[in-house]
């Protein structure tokens, strides 16, 4: 990544020196990820509700306009203190038999809604229910399970809630006591009654959850109020032909945008969500989707999620990896994202290398044409276009496994077509599909959260937003 037009930089904990920073061949057609069917993939309007907006500050019963609209909060505030628990800087925060209802219907159904949930403090352990009315509030029913929080730190629960039409809900404590909980970054998921994407439609879920957002990072599609939500938001069913890519605010606006233009869905995975394939309780499995983008994560994947994401691409997903440079340490943790790559293909459980391939600890900055010749891969000469140049700002570059199945697609400039000196490669393993870039900067549209300086590399070449779209479709087999 590229942090100013003439300089960026990166403090790099290992060394405690500014640095410069930046920041297939196989024709296979596997079998696509499990999807969920019966989702409309498009948040709730208004949706996620962070209780950033609006204030009620005694526990009295009111009504309180928030995001998504009016609220009645019965035993409810709206906090901010050091006790309260939040994603963004407020929650909601609940005692007795206390209540959040919506005062407002949602036209759109509901389908699976999340719930943000904590202890307040040092408070006990409760429990509490998310109840949904599809007549305007006259009557309600139960959804799922009753849940208990017994965490300071939040946690998510997820309902099927289902239902099609008009739809209301309220979050119950139920356990009475005087113990206090938290309730945050509430989602909604519009229903239409298991009407699936439009047909070729494939969902696409780009990682938060890994620091992507760390230092002068932005690297997720959407950042409100200092917190990535799943849904980018204004809501991408507003998306047409001419939306421009400011419509959503991260530097990774413009691929969302466009992938949205050409049929698909996008979803970010917040900070928080579990990566997993094959949880059915985990809304946002890796089995719900078709594509996972992970762009310069900065903190190690678990051995579970290594495992998850793996076995998501050997039984038909499709992973785009990006990195950066060595030394490019974000979050001063002692990983840069080279290293977590690497550590995420030489570590794990399922197999040694699956991919071919491991990245270099390399910083380089080059224009480079010296792309592979081919006509008929359809990551160069794609859908959207010819790829014919890349530009690494401070990134890093690969070397494939002699005799494996990845195929280099770009090398340095002054480099012979060989297995090292790559600045991009594409791979299979099992029925899935692998692509890789090793530098963050030619994703970056230049337009991030307030204070983040970012560089417009996805628009510097023509070639960069060709060769990221034509990547993906490849990944989610639309070309």
């Amino acid at each position: 990544m590229r942090l100013s037009l003439s300089v960026r930089y990166m403090v790099a904990p290992l060394l405690g020196a500014i640095l410069f920073a930046g920041c297939s061949k196989s024709e296979l057609t596997p079998e696509a990820p499990a999807a969920a069917t019966a989702l409309q993939n498009v948040s709730a309007p208004g949706f996620p509700e962070g209780f950033e907006t609006g204030t009620k500050t005694a526990y009295t019963t009111g009504s309180v306009t928030l995001g998504s609209g009016s609220w009645t909060l019965n035993d409810a505030l709206i906090g901010n203190t050091t006790s309260d628990a939040h994603t963004g800087t407020w929650s909601a925060r609940v005692r007795n038999s206390g209540m959040l209802s919506m005062n407002f219907d949602l036209t759109g159904g509901a389908g699976v809604v999340t719930v943000g949930h904590a202890l307040y403090g040092t408070d006990a352990s409760g429990t509490w229910e998310l109840w949904a009315s599809g007549n305007s509030g006259s009557s309600y029913a139960k959804v799922g399970s009753t849940i208990t929080s017994s965490s300071a730190s939040l946690s998510t629960a997820s309902f099927a809630v289902n239902l099609a039409g008009t739809v209301r809900l309220q979050v119950r404590k139920t356990d009475g006591s005087t113990n206090r909980l938290n309730f945050d970054n509430i989602t909604v998921e519009s229903y239409s009654g298991g009407t699936p994407p439009p047909t070729g439609s494939k969902k696409f879920l780009f990682d938060a959850s890994h620091a992507e957002t760390a230092g002068n990072a932005d690297w997720v599609l959407d950042v409100d109020a200092g917190v990535v939500p799943r849904y980018p938001t204004p809501a991408a069913s507003g998306i047409t032909a001419s939306t421009p890519e400011t419509y959503w605010t991260a530097a990774l606006s413009s691929w969302g945008v466009a992938l949205v233009k050409l049929g698909n869905s996008v979803e970010n995975l917040p900070s928080g969500t579990a990566i997993t394939y094959g949880n059915a309780s985990n809304p946002q499995d890796l089995a719900n989707y078709n594509v996972f983008v992970v762009d310069e994560p900065n903190t190690l994947f678990t051995a579970t999620e290594k495992t998850a994401i793996i076995n998501f691409v050997k039984n038909g997903g499709g992973l785009f990896m990006i990195s950066d440079h060595t030394v490019s340490d974000r979050n001063n943790d002692g990983y840069d994202s080279p290293a977590i790559w690497n550590d995420l293909m030489t570590n794990n459980s399922v197999q040694a290398d699956p991919f071919g391939y491991s990245i270099a600890l390399t910083n380089i900055s080059e224009t480079t044409s010296n792309i592979l010749a081919s006509s008929t891969n359809t990551i160069l000469n794609g859908s959207q276009g010819a790829v014919t140049q890349l530009k690494f700002s401070n990134g890093a570059t690969m070397t494939k496994t002699t005799g494996s199945q990845a195929t280099p697609l770009v090398w340095q400039t002054t480099a012979s077509q060989g297995n090292t000196n790559i600045m991009c490669l594409s791979s299979t393993y099992g029925t899935g599909r692998v692509v890789c870039i090793t530098d963050s900067s030619p994703a970056d549209d230049g337009t991030g959260s307030p204070g983040n300086t970012v560089y417009p590399g996805w628009t510097e070449l023509a070639s960069h937003a060709k060769l990221h779209l034509n990547a993906s479709l490849w990944l989610a087999q639309q070309q």
